[in-house]
């Protein structure tokens, strides 16, 4: 799949606008210890960022009931609302990025791993949100790789899986865009290594945010 007509740009938002890893990290195993869990080392939680909380918490923790599950989702949760954690910081070159795609015409969307209050608050703390048209989170729909989040945003929006492309930094970005037909690129800064999102079908890596507008006006 190439198309050249891109009208619709679906962003991932961890790991690809946000610099959030290690808030991730720490917030995951801060919960762990208020849980009495094992702590997971910050290589095994880079891993599940992107998934929602039960399907990263299902990898992390293969034996752990929902009910314990639930407890440990509202501690993370906790910590990633409070502000006694160094706060994520946006990549380089992103807000310009997505200030002129949106100049430019384009429909911007977000498919987010993260839970609606956590994007909302950090769209607040951005003052981004009034640039996207959508935004889909994993506890409102099915989590990554499945492609329910694109299907929605498609279908919101109204535009055709051959006229939008997903941008994200780990496979399950990639494997939503592909679940769904829709095109993919990567960014080279994030979580998952540029050869595992090209072997999941990345039609490009970006190696700095401000590419991206260059690289759809170049596609059309």
């Amino acid at each position: 799949m190439t198309h050249t007509n891109y009208e619709l740009v679906i962003f991932d938002w961890d790991g690809t606008l946000m610099d959030s890893a290690a808030r991730i990290v720490t917030c995951m195993q801060r919960a762990a210890t208020d849980t009495g869990n094992p702590i997971p080392p910050p290589a095994a939680i880079r891993h599940i960022i992107g998934l929602g909380m039960h399907e990263a918490i299902a990898i992390l923790f293969p034996n752990m009931d929902d009910t314990a599950a639930n407890t440990l989702i509202e501690a993370y949760r906790a910590h990633w609302l409070s502000d006694d954690i160094a706060p994520s910081s946006l990549f380089p070159g992103a807000e310009q990025m997505l200030r002129t795609l949106a100049e430019a015409g384009y429909l911007l969307a977000v498919a987010t791993g993260k839970s609606r209050r956590g994007l909302n608050k950090i769209l607040d703390e951005t003052k981004l949100g009034h640039l996207f048209d959508m935004t889909r989170c994993a506890d409102e729909t099915r989590s990554k790789p499945d492609p329910q989040m694109v299907h929605d945003i498609l279908i919101d929006l109204n535009t055709k899986p051959a006229n939008a492309i997903v941008i994200g930094d780990t496979e399950y970005d990639m494997q939503m865009a592909g679940n769904a037909r829709v095109d993919a690129a990567g960014v080279a800064h994030g979580v998952h290594g540029v050869q595992q999102l090209q072997q999941q079908g990345a039609l490009h890596i970006f190696t700095n945010l401000d590419e991206i507008p260059g690289w759809l006006k170049n596609t059309s």
